[in-house]
């Protein structure tokens, strides 16, 4: 289908079901999806295994959807601004997959480039590669579930052998992304910091959708700054330019200070 528009967030994520992967753009709260996210929350979707590189804080982003406890995983590599997230993992209630925040972007775009794992030297030599991460606790505090050890191996780099580990590139049943202008057919944009993981995650998603400030006629974008190709994307949703956008903390001064 050609014409990606869709007339409501509400319809594109309609068909997103109960046990469904996502992965979500946002970095902080730039870039953060909110009109879809809200719409999966108000249709009651449940029981979501979410690639994001945050969930958001209490009250905004994916926070909304931890806080109403729809959210079983958690593949993330920050997660220190949401004390839902904390209360939650630490009483065993949610599972994470802590992950280096490049491997994660690069996992999500290997995903979505048909590169099934990579080696990196990321993590060589810790938990990362050495297992025993806890992913899920016991409601008393014991590890209930941990990461297993990953393949490493050595390689010559200029002239010396270095160890690196195995990743497994990330794929997701669906994506939902945030960008600041999109056009019928799926070509997006995204402007300054909201271009983070939002290109990554449209990729890895097998259904990706996408919500867009202004949309317009194929033809208008200049195809030298569009971020994203339409084919990585299969729904559009225009929210205009007026969408709510938080940050996580704001700070100010006394005038003339």
């Amino acid at each position: 289908m050609i014409d990606k528009q869709w007339e409501s967030a509400t319809a594109a994520v309609a068909d997103i079901p109960d046990g469904a992967s996502l992965a979500v753009g946002g970095f902080g709260l730039s870039g953060n999806p909110i009109a879809l996210i809200e719409a999966l929350l108000a249709q009651g979707t449940a029981d979501l295994s979410v690639v994001s590189n945050n969930c958001g804080v209490d009250d905004w982003g994916l926070g909304v959807l931890l806080a109403a406890q729809r959210i079983r995983k958690m593949t993330s590599s920050y997660v220190g601004e949401n004390r839902e997230f904390e209360r939650q993992f630490l009483s065993g209630e949610l599972e994470l997959e802590l992950t280096p925040q490049g491997t994660l972007a690069e996992k999500l775009r290997a995903g979505g480039s048909g590169i099934a794992a990579f080696f990196t030297q990321t993590g060589v030599g810790t938990q990362v590669a050495e297992g025993g991460l806890p992913r899920r606790y016991h409601p008393d505090g014991s590890i209930a579930v941990a990461s297993p050890r990953k393949d490493v191996r050595s390689f010559a780099v200029d002239g010396e052998m270095r160890d690196f580990v195995l990743e497994e590139a990330i794929t997701t049943d669906f994506a939902l992304v945030h960008a600041a202008r999109g056009d019928r057919h799926g070509n997006l944009v995204f402007t300054k910091a909201a271009r983070n993981f939002n290109p990554l995650a449209a990729m890895a998603g097998r259904v990706c959708i996408a919500q867009v400030e202004e949309l317009v006629e194929p033809g208008e974008l200049d195809p030298d700054t569009v971020h994203l190709p339409g084919v990585f994307v299969h729904r559009v949703v225009e929210v205009g330019t007026d969408i709510p956008k938080r940050i996580e903390r704001r700070t100010v001064a006394a005038e003339g200070a």
